[in-house]
Protein backbone atom coordinates (compact mmCIF):
# COMPACT_ATOMS: atom_id res chain seq x y z
CA UNK A 1 0.00 0.00 0.00
CA UNK A 2 1.56 3.20 -0.85
CA UNK A 3 -0.66 6.40 -0.04
CA UNK A 4 0.86 7.90 -3.81
CA UNK A 5 0.49 4.83 -5.70
CA UNK A 6 -1.01 5.33 -9.63
CA UNK A 7 -1.26 2.69 -12.13
CA UNK A 8 2.14 2.50 -12.66
CA UNK A 9 4.66 0.71 -10.66
CA UNK A 10 8.51 0.82 -9.30
CA UNK A 11 10.99 -0.86 -10.21
CA UNK A 12 11.43 -3.35 -6.96
CA UNK A 13 15.62 -2.54 -7.10
CA UNK A 14 14.65 1.02 -7.27
CA UNK A 15 11.93 0.95 -4.65
CA UNK A 16 14.63 -1.32 -2.06
CA UNK A 17 17.02 1.49 -2.98
CA UNK A 18 15.46 4.11 -1.77
CA UNK A 19 13.07 2.30 1.16
CA UNK A 20 16.17 1.16 2.68
CA UNK A 21 16.55 0.01 6.19
CA UNK A 22 13.42 2.59 6.82
CA UNK A 23 10.25 0.44 7.30
CA UNK A 24 12.46 -0.92 10.53
CA UNK A 25 12.96 1.98 12.27
CA UNK A 26 9.23 3.43 11.55
CA UNK A 27 7.88 0.38 13.71
CA UNK A 28 9.79 2.45 16.47
CA UNK A 29 7.75 5.81 15.84
CA UNK A 30 4.42 3.44 15.53
CA UNK A 31 3.45 4.55 19.03
CA UNK A 32 3.98 8.28 18.03
CA UNK A 33 2.28 8.08 14.80
CA UNK A 34 -0.74 7.13 16.74
CA UNK A 35 -0.66 9.35 19.29
CA UNK A 36 -0.13 12.24 16.47
CA UNK A 37 -3.36 10.91 14.82
CA UNK A 38 -5.45 10.91 17.68
CA UNK A 39 -5.06 14.53 18.16
CA UNK A 40 -5.42 15.42 14.29
CA UNK A 41 -8.77 13.29 14.78
CA UNK A 42 -9.99 15.14 17.31
CA UNK A 43 -8.76 18.72 15.40
CA UNK A 44 -10.34 17.51 12.12
CA UNK A 45 -13.55 17.03 14.14
CA UNK A 46 -13.90 20.36 16.37
CA UNK A 47 -12.74 22.70 13.41
CA UNK A 48 -15.92 20.71 11.39
CA UNK A 49 -14.05 19.00 8.14
CA UNK A 50 -15.19 15.36 9.21
CA UNK A 51 -18.25 14.85 11.68
CA UNK A 52 -18.18 14.57 15.64
CA UNK A 53 -19.17 10.62 15.34
CA UNK A 54 -16.65 10.03 12.67
CA UNK A 55 -13.84 11.72 15.08
CA UNK A 56 -15.33 9.85 17.45
CA UNK A 57 -14.90 6.47 15.62
CA UNK A 58 -11.65 7.52 14.53
CA UNK A 59 -10.60 8.25 18.05
CA UNK A 60 -11.90 5.32 19.24
CA UNK A 61 -9.86 3.17 16.97
CA UNK A 62 -6.46 4.93 17.14
CA UNK A 63 -6.59 4.72 20.89
CA UNK A 64 -7.71 0.59 20.44
CA UNK A 65 -4.32 0.26 18.26
CA UNK A 66 -2.09 2.80 20.63
CA UNK A 67 -2.68 -0.10 23.54
CA UNK A 68 -2.28 -2.87 21.07
CA UNK A 69 0.90 -1.59 20.34
CA UNK A 70 1.85 -0.60 23.53
CA UNK A 71 0.79 -4.28 24.34
CA UNK A 72 2.31 -6.46 21.40
CA UNK A 73 4.16 -3.95 19.63
CA UNK A 74 3.51 -3.21 15.95
CA UNK A 75 4.31 -4.71 12.69
CA UNK A 76 4.74 -3.24 9.08
CA UNK A 77 3.26 -5.54 6.30
CA UNK A 78 5.58 -6.26 3.24
CA UNK A 79 3.24 -4.81 0.74
CA UNK A 80 3.05 -1.98 3.29
CA UNK A 81 5.59 1.18 2.53
CA UNK A 82 5.54 2.73 6.01
CA UNK A 83 4.12 3.49 9.29
CA UNK A 84 1.66 6.43 8.42
CA UNK A 85 0.36 3.65 5.16
CA UNK A 86 0.02 0.95 7.91
CA UNK A 87 -1.62 2.56 10.34
CA UNK A 88 -3.91 4.05 7.77
CA UNK A 89 -4.80 0.86 6.49
CA UNK A 90 -5.52 -0.88 9.84
CA UNK A 91 -8.26 1.98 10.46
CA UNK A 92 -9.55 1.53 6.90
CA UNK A 93 -10.00 -2.26 7.69
CA UNK A 94 -11.57 -1.76 11.04
CA UNK A 95 -13.62 1.36 10.28
CA UNK A 96 -13.85 1.18 6.66
CA UNK A 97 -14.47 4.81 4.09
CA UNK A 98 -13.95 6.88 7.62
CA UNK A 99 -10.13 5.47 7.75
CA UNK A 100 -8.99 7.44 4.99
CA UNK A 101 -10.07 10.34 6.04
CA UNK A 102 -7.23 10.29 8.79
CA UNK A 103 -5.18 12.04 6.31
CA UNK A 104 -7.13 15.06 5.54
CA UNK A 105 -4.71 17.88 5.75
CA UNK A 106 -1.76 15.64 6.11
CA UNK A 107 1.10 14.89 4.72
CA UNK A 108 3.48 12.44 5.06
CA UNK A 109 6.00 15.09 5.77
CA UNK A 110 4.48 16.87 8.76
CA UNK A 111 3.75 13.60 9.70
CA UNK A 112 7.03 12.24 9.65
CA UNK A 113 7.79 15.30 11.65
CA UNK A 114 5.29 15.31 14.38
CA UNK A 115 6.40 11.63 14.98
CA UNK A 116 10.41 12.08 15.51
CA UNK A 117 9.24 15.20 17.33
CA UNK A 118 7.35 13.28 19.76
CA UNK A 119 9.83 10.45 19.81
CA UNK A 120 12.65 12.57 20.62
CA UNK A 121 11.21 14.62 23.00
CA UNK A 122 9.82 11.01 24.99
CA UNK A 123 13.66 9.52 24.56
CA UNK A 124 15.80 12.42 25.42
CA UNK A 125 13.46 12.89 28.93
CA UNK A 126 14.53 9.32 29.50
CA UNK A 127 18.28 9.71 28.72
CA UNK A 128 18.36 13.05 30.59
CA UNK A 129 16.79 10.55 33.73
CA UNK A 130 19.50 8.19 32.84
CA UNK A 131 22.42 10.95 32.90
CA UNK A 132 21.09 12.07 36.19
CA UNK A 133 21.37 8.69 37.76
CA UNK A 134 24.53 8.01 36.49
CA UNK A 135 25.95 11.26 38.14
CA UNK A 136 24.16 10.44 41.46
CA UNK A 137 26.68 7.17 41.53
CA UNK A 138 29.79 9.47 40.75
CA UNK A 139 28.79 11.86 43.31
CA UNK A 140 28.19 8.50 45.62
CA UNK A 141 31.64 7.35 44.88
CA UNK A 142 33.14 10.71 45.35
CA UNK A 143 31.72 11.11 48.69
CA UNK A 144 33.13 7.83 50.05
CA UNK A 145 36.45 8.41 48.78
CA UNK A 146 36.88 12.15 49.09
CA UNK A 147 39.87 12.28 51.27
CA UNK A 148 41.27 9.87 49.65
CA UNK A 149 44.77 11.53 47.57
CA UNK A 150 45.04 10.32 43.48
CA UNK A 151 48.40 11.92 41.64
CA UNK A 152 47.25 14.67 39.46
CA UNK A 153 49.03 14.74 36.08
CA UNK A 154 49.24 17.29 33.22
CA UNK A 155 50.86 16.51 29.78
CA UNK A 156 51.21 13.09 31.70
CA UNK A 157 53.71 13.94 33.81
CA UNK A 158 53.50 14.20 37.75
CA UNK A 159 51.68 17.11 38.79
CA UNK A 160 50.27 17.62 42.26
CA UNK A 161 47.71 16.10 44.27
CA UNK A 162 44.07 15.37 43.50
CA UNK A 163 41.55 12.86 45.06
CA UNK A 164 39.34 10.68 43.82
CA UNK A 165 36.32 12.93 45.46
CA UNK A 166 37.65 15.45 42.54
CA UNK A 167 37.96 12.60 39.83
CA UNK A 168 34.51 11.09 40.89
CA UNK A 169 32.70 14.53 41.52
CA UNK A 170 34.23 16.11 38.39
CA UNK A 171 32.35 13.44 36.29
CA UNK A 172 29.39 14.04 37.99
CA UNK A 173 29.77 18.18 37.42
CA UNK A 174 30.18 16.36 34.05
CA UNK A 175 27.42 14.48 33.38
CA UNK A 176 25.14 17.28 35.22
CA UNK A 177 26.77 19.59 32.49
CA UNK A 178 25.49 16.78 29.94
CA UNK A 179 21.96 16.65 31.75
CA UNK A 180 21.27 21.03 31.29
CA UNK A 181 22.19 20.26 27.47
CA UNK A 182 19.70 17.77 27.54
CA UNK A 183 17.45 20.16 28.25
CA UNK A 184 18.16 22.71 25.26
CA UNK A 185 17.55 19.34 23.46
CA UNK A 186 14.04 18.65 24.87
CA UNK A 187 13.43 22.28 24.37
CA UNK A 188 14.37 22.11 20.42
CA UNK A 189 11.96 18.50 19.98
CA UNK A 190 9.20 20.20 21.54
CA UNK A 191 7.73 22.28 19.01
CA UNK A 192 4.54 21.06 16.93
CA UNK A 193 4.95 20.82 13.06
CA UNK A 194 1.80 19.08 12.79
CA UNK A 195 -0.75 21.11 9.84
CA UNK A 196 3.04 22.02 8.31
CA UNK A 197 1.40 19.46 5.53
CA UNK A 198 4.41 19.12 2.76
CA UNK A 199 6.25 22.49 3.96
CA UNK A 200 3.84 24.70 2.52
CA UNK A 201 0.70 24.88 4.94
CA UNK A 202 -3.20 23.83 3.86
CA UNK A 203 -5.74 26.06 2.81
CA UNK A 204 -7.88 24.05 4.77
CA UNK A 205 -9.24 25.63 7.88
CA UNK A 206 -6.74 23.35 10.63
CA UNK A 207 -6.51 24.40 14.39
CA UNK A 208 -2.84 24.17 14.95
CA UNK A 209 -3.44 25.63 18.58
CA UNK A 210 -5.44 23.00 19.70
CA UNK A 211 -3.37 19.94 18.26
CA UNK A 212 -0.32 22.04 19.83
CA UNK A 213 -2.27 21.89 23.38
CA UNK A 214 -3.67 18.04 22.72
CA UNK A 215 0.40 16.99 22.34
CA UNK A 216 1.66 19.20 25.06
CA UNK A 217 4.23 20.74 22.86
CA UNK A 218 5.64 23.42 24.31
CA UNK A 219 4.90 25.82 21.45
CA UNK A 220 4.41 25.41 17.35
CA UNK A 221 6.43 25.90 14.58
CA UNK A 222 4.58 29.09 12.83
CA UNK A 223 5.43 29.01 9.80
CA UNK A 224 5.20 25.91 7.65
CA UNK A 225 8.40 26.16 5.68
CA UNK A 226 10.34 26.24 8.98
CA UNK A 227 8.49 23.41 10.40
CA UNK A 228 10.37 21.85 7.31
CA UNK A 229 12.82 23.10 7.60
CA UNK A 230 13.43 21.50 11.23
CA UNK A 231 13.76 18.09 10.23
CA UNK A 232 17.34 17.21 10.81
CA UNK A 233 17.97 20.32 13.09
CA UNK A 234 15.97 18.49 15.85
CA UNK A 235 17.89 15.48 15.36
CA UNK A 236 20.90 17.23 14.84
CA UNK A 237 20.71 18.78 18.50
CA UNK A 238 19.31 15.59 19.76
CA UNK A 239 22.73 13.95 18.21
CA UNK A 240 24.92 16.49 19.79
CA UNK A 241 23.56 16.06 23.16
CA UNK A 242 24.06 12.28 22.93
CA UNK A 243 27.59 12.97 21.39
CA UNK A 244 28.46 15.28 24.69
CA UNK A 245 27.38 12.05 26.86
CA UNK A 246 29.23 9.96 24.90
CA UNK A 247 32.51 12.25 25.09
CA UNK A 248 32.14 12.65 28.97
CA UNK A 249 31.66 8.51 29.46
CA UNK A 250 34.65 7.85 26.74
CA UNK A 251 37.51 10.01 28.86
CA UNK A 252 36.60 8.26 31.75
CA UNK A 253 36.91 4.72 29.74
CA UNK A 254 40.18 5.89 29.19
CA UNK A 255 41.10 7.22 32.60
CA UNK A 256 39.44 3.93 33.91
CA UNK A 257 41.65 1.94 31.76
CA UNK A 258 44.83 3.87 32.62
CA UNK A 259 44.52 3.99 36.51
CA UNK A 260 43.51 0.55 36.07
CA UNK A 261 47.33 -0.72 34.60
CA UNK A 262 50.08 -2.03 36.99
CA UNK A 263 51.99 1.58 35.87
CA UNK A 264 49.59 3.49 37.34
CA UNK A 265 47.86 0.95 40.16
CA UNK A 266 45.18 3.34 41.26
CA UNK A 267 42.21 1.30 40.77
CA UNK A 268 41.24 -2.02 39.94
CA UNK A 269 38.31 -3.73 38.45
CA UNK A 270 36.29 -6.72 39.82
CA UNK A 271 37.39 -10.01 38.34
CA UNK A 272 34.13 -10.33 36.79
CA UNK A 273 34.95 -6.67 35.07
CA UNK A 274 37.63 -8.08 33.41
CA UNK A 275 38.70 -10.72 30.56
CA UNK A 276 41.79 -12.69 30.62
CA UNK A 277 44.17 -13.34 28.27
CA UNK A 278 44.31 -16.45 25.14
CA UNK A 279 48.12 -16.49 25.86
CA UNK A 280 49.45 -15.28 29.03
CA UNK A 281 47.66 -16.21 31.89
CA UNK A 282 48.93 -13.61 34.12
CA UNK A 283 46.77 -10.70 32.56
CA UNK A 284 43.45 -9.48 33.17
CA UNK A 285 42.09 -7.09 30.65
CA UNK A 286 39.58 -3.92 31.29
CA UNK A 287 37.93 -4.97 27.84
CA UNK A 288 34.81 -3.60 29.23
CA UNK A 289 35.95 0.11 29.55
CA UNK A 290 38.03 -0.29 26.32
CA UNK A 291 34.37 -1.54 24.52
CA UNK A 292 32.45 1.66 26.14
CA UNK A 293 35.47 3.99 25.07
CA UNK A 294 35.26 3.15 21.34
CA UNK A 295 31.37 2.60 21.50
CA UNK A 296 31.85 6.15 22.56
CA UNK A 297 33.89 7.58 20.54
CA UNK A 298 31.70 6.31 17.53
CA UNK A 299 28.85 7.83 18.76
CA UNK A 300 30.96 11.30 19.01
CA UNK A 301 30.50 11.54 15.16
CA UNK A 302 26.87 10.98 15.14
CA UNK A 303 26.44 15.03 14.87
CA UNK A 304 29.04 14.92 12.06
CA UNK A 305 27.03 12.28 10.04
CA UNK A 306 23.74 13.95 9.91
CA UNK A 307 25.18 17.85 9.20
CA UNK A 308 26.56 16.12 6.18
CA UNK A 309 23.64 14.90 5.32
CA UNK A 310 21.84 18.20 5.40
CA UNK A 311 24.73 20.27 4.79
CA UNK A 312 23.81 21.18 1.13
CA UNK A 313 19.71 20.75 1.47
CA UNK A 314 18.09 24.35 0.48
CA UNK A 315 14.52 24.85 1.94
CA UNK A 316 11.85 22.01 1.19
CA UNK A 317 11.83 18.46 2.14
CA UNK A 318 14.01 16.00 0.16
CA UNK A 319 14.27 12.07 0.34
CA UNK A 320 17.67 12.45 1.93
CA UNK A 321 16.37 13.09 4.70
CA UNK A 322 15.03 9.84 5.35
CA UNK A 323 18.46 8.64 6.27
CA UNK A 324 18.47 10.62 9.53
CA UNK A 325 16.61 8.02 11.09
CA UNK A 326 18.56 5.11 10.23
CA UNK A 327 21.35 7.06 12.28
CA UNK A 328 19.43 8.48 15.38
CA UNK A 329 17.57 5.81 16.66
CA UNK A 330 20.43 3.16 16.99
CA UNK A 331 22.63 6.27 18.71
CA UNK A 332 19.63 6.33 21.29
CA UNK A 333 19.69 2.71 21.99
CA UNK A 334 23.48 2.70 22.19
CA UNK A 335 23.68 5.79 24.64
CA UNK A 336 21.52 4.25 26.85
CA UNK A 337 23.47 0.54 26.59
CA UNK A 338 26.59 2.42 27.71
CA UNK A 339 25.27 4.71 30.27
CA UNK A 340 23.48 1.13 31.51
CA UNK A 341 27.17 -0.26 31.24
CA UNK A 342 28.82 2.66 33.22
CA UNK A 343 26.63 2.97 36.12
CA UNK A 344 27.27 -0.44 36.93
CA UNK A 345 31.35 -0.08 36.72
CA UNK A 346 31.12 2.48 38.69
CA UNK A 347 29.69 0.90 41.39
CA UNK A 348 32.37 -1.60 41.21
CA UNK A 349 35.28 0.36 41.05
CA UNK A 350 37.64 -0.61 43.75
CA UNK A 351 39.96 2.56 44.82
CA UNK A 352 43.41 2.06 46.14
CA UNK A 353 44.70 4.12 49.44
CA UNK A 354 47.79 5.37 50.06
CA UNK A 355 49.42 6.10 46.41
CA UNK A 356 51.02 9.01 47.40
CA UNK A 357 53.25 7.73 49.88
CA UNK A 358 55.25 6.26 46.68
CA UNK A 359 58.39 8.16 46.42
CA UNK A 360 57.44 8.21 42.51
CA UNK A 361 55.00 11.22 43.87
CA UNK A 362 57.27 13.30 46.19
CA UNK A 363 57.41 16.05 44.12
CA UNK A 364 53.52 16.04 43.50
CA UNK A 365 53.98 18.38 46.83
CA UNK A 366 56.14 20.99 45.49
CA UNK A 367 53.33 23.19 45.33
CA UNK A 368 51.98 23.14 48.72
CA UNK A 369 55.52 24.20 49.77
CA UNK A 370 55.06 27.03 47.50
CA UNK A 371 51.79 27.80 48.78
CA UNK A 372 53.30 27.99 52.41
CA UNK A 373 56.07 30.35 51.51
CA UNK A 374 53.17 32.49 49.79
CA UNK A 375 51.12 32.66 53.08
CA UNK A 376 54.49 33.16 55.24
CA UNK A 377 55.03 36.53 52.79
CA UNK A 378 57.30 35.97 50.30
CA UNK A 379 56.07 36.67 46.89
CA UNK A 380 54.84 33.67 44.31
CA UNK A 381 57.68 34.41 41.78
CA UNK A 382 60.26 34.13 44.80
CA UNK A 383 59.03 31.42 46.20
CA UNK A 384 59.06 29.30 42.88
CA UNK A 385 62.47 29.81 42.25
CA UNK A 386 63.34 29.00 46.06
CA UNK A 387 61.45 25.75 45.88
CA UNK A 388 62.63 24.94 42.01
CA UNK A 389 66.25 25.24 44.07
CA UNK A 390 65.50 23.24 46.81
CA UNK A 391 64.01 20.39 44.61
CA UNK A 392 67.18 20.27 43.11
CA UNK A 393 69.50 20.15 45.90
CA UNK A 394 67.14 17.52 47.31
CA UNK A 395 66.38 19.45 50.21
CA UNK A 396 62.58 19.74 49.59
CA UNK A 397 62.56 15.49 50.82
CA UNK A 398 62.58 16.82 54.21
CA UNK A 399 59.06 18.67 53.33
CA UNK A 400 57.28 16.40 51.54
CA UNK A 401 57.79 13.20 53.80
CA UNK A 402 56.59 15.23 56.69
CA UNK A 403 53.36 13.34 58.02
CA UNK A 404 51.35 16.50 57.31
CA UNK A 405 51.42 15.75 53.82
CA UNK A 406 52.02 12.31 53.25
CA UNK A 407 48.55 11.65 55.20
CA UNK A 408 45.14 11.02 52.75
CA UNK A 409 44.02 14.24 54.04
CA UNK A 410 45.09 17.81 53.10
CA UNK A 411 43.54 19.83 55.76
CA UNK A 412 43.18 23.60 54.96
CA UNK A 413 40.27 25.05 56.09
CA UNK A 414 40.12 28.46 54.08
CA UNK A 415 40.58 26.38 50.95
CA UNK A 416 38.28 27.31 47.65
CA UNK A 417 35.77 25.36 46.41
CA UNK A 418 36.44 23.08 44.67
CA UNK A 419 39.75 21.92 46.02
CA UNK A 420 41.06 18.85 47.45
CA UNK A 421 39.86 19.88 50.95
CA UNK A 422 36.43 20.70 50.32
CA UNK A 423 35.18 19.41 46.91
CA UNK A 424 32.41 21.01 46.67
CA UNK A 425 30.01 17.66 46.71
CA UNK A 426 27.68 19.30 48.93
CA UNK A 427 27.11 22.08 46.07
CA UNK A 428 26.95 19.26 43.31
CA UNK A 429 24.18 17.49 45.36
CA UNK A 430 21.90 20.29 45.51
CA UNK A 431 22.18 21.03 41.81
CA UNK A 432 21.30 17.34 40.61
CA UNK A 433 18.57 17.86 43.14
CA UNK A 434 17.32 20.88 41.44
CA UNK A 435 17.88 18.88 38.12
CA UNK A 436 15.54 15.99 38.90
CA UNK A 437 12.97 19.27 39.58
CA UNK A 438 12.62 19.79 35.91
CA UNK A 439 10.31 17.34 33.75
Amino acid sequence: MKLWNTEDSVDSMIESFTVGNDRTYDVRLARWDVVGSIAHACMLGAVGLITPEEARQLEHGLSELLAEIDAKGFEIEDDVEDVHSQVEKILTERLGEVGKKIHIGRSRNDQVLVDMKLFLRHELRSIRHSVLDTAELFLTSALEHQNTLLPGYTHFQVAMPSSFGLWFGGYAEALLEDARFLSACIDAANANPLGSAAGYGSSLPLDREQTTNALRFDRMHVTSTYAQMSRGRTELVAATGISMIAATISRFAMDAVMYASQNYGFISLPEAFTTGSSMMPHKRNPDVMEVLRARCNRLQALPIEIRSVMGNLPSGYHRDMQFIKDRIIPAIDEINVCLNVLGRVVQEINVVSGIMSNDMYRHAFTLERVNQLQTSGMSFRDAYHQVAAEVQSGTIDEFVRSESITTDVLSHADAHIGSISRPGLDLLRVRLNDARTIS
